[in-house]
């Protein structure tokens, strides 16, 4: 037998076995779309049917499958993740399908088979999206594919597990050892594991402000903002203080 022989569709059986909704409750659980979450892990899946009629999922974790296509997600407007490392993915779909994605913020698609860097660029299209994996992919191995990857797509601010330095950002900007690419400091794990809807959403959220916590205290370019409108405000209000302090002045006369 072929190892092909093996893998199954994507029925709407396993979707409603491996789905949950957001009430959790059973009764709840009968009907495709209802479900918010997916999470079908190392099933030999061959492909994504029958998730398009899932139109208020907001997770879909499928790792660890045989899965070509993305395109089934594209009905799927409310996602806020994909995890589909692992897999067999390619092609990414084209931007349109992107732009229709307005609230994913985190695409885990290390261990694939993306090869094209020019593959990548729709993603751009992709307004929310701040944390992206792509290692293990051969699109990885090009030659500054980090800078690549980080000045096409403005709105990530996380790749490959690692939060975007601003020497990658800048090119030739060296920096010191703090503030460096891709060390320790600014390491940050982007596929934690959990079991519910509400724990994923939960890690989301913790996964983002930690993110922007690493950017406030490693990113020379933010810390410089901050100085920057923290003295402007300290002007203004300044101003406004001694505007304040004169007119108080200028009525007490008056009274007298």
């Amino acid at each position: 037998m072929h190892p092909t022989d093996f893998l199954v569709p994507c029925s709407k059986e396993i979707l409603l076995r491996f789905g949950k909704s957001d009430s959790q409750r059973k009764e709840d659980n009968t009907e495709l779309q209802s479900l918010v979450m997916v999470k079908i892990n190392g099933l030999l899946l061959k492909n994504a049917q029958n998730i398009q009629y899932c139109t208020l999922l907001k997770i879909c974790i499928m790792p660890n499958n045989y899965i070509k296509k993305m395109d089934p997600l594209m009905f799927c407007p409310h996602l806020v993740k994909i995890d589909l490392h692992g897999n067999q993915v390619s092609q990414l779909p084209e931007s349109f399908f992107w732009e229709n994605m307005k609230s994913l913020q985190i695409l885990i698609l290390h261990d694939n088979a993306i090869g094209k860097e020019q593959n990548t660029e729709c993603l751009s299209k992709c307004p929310r999206l701040i944390a992206l994996t792509l290692f293990d992919n051969p699109v990885s191995l090009r030659k500054n594919y980090r800078h690549s990857i980080v000045n096409t797509i403005w709105s990530l601010k996380a790749l490959d597990n690692y939060v975007i330095s601003d020497e990658e950002i800048i090119e030739d900007w060296t920096l010191p050892q703090k503030f460096k690419a891709q060390n320790k400091k600014i390491f940050i794990d982007l596929c934690p594991a959990s079991e519910s809807f509400s724990e994923e959403m939960k890690l989301i959220k913790e996964v983002t402000s930690k993110i922007n916590y690493i950017l406030a205290f490693y990113s020379p370019v933010i810390i410089i903002q901050r100085w920057i409108r923290g003295y402007l405000t300290r002007k203004r209000l300044k101003y406004v203080c001694f505007c304040y302090f004169i007119l108080t002045n200028i009525l007490s006369f008056s009274f007298l």
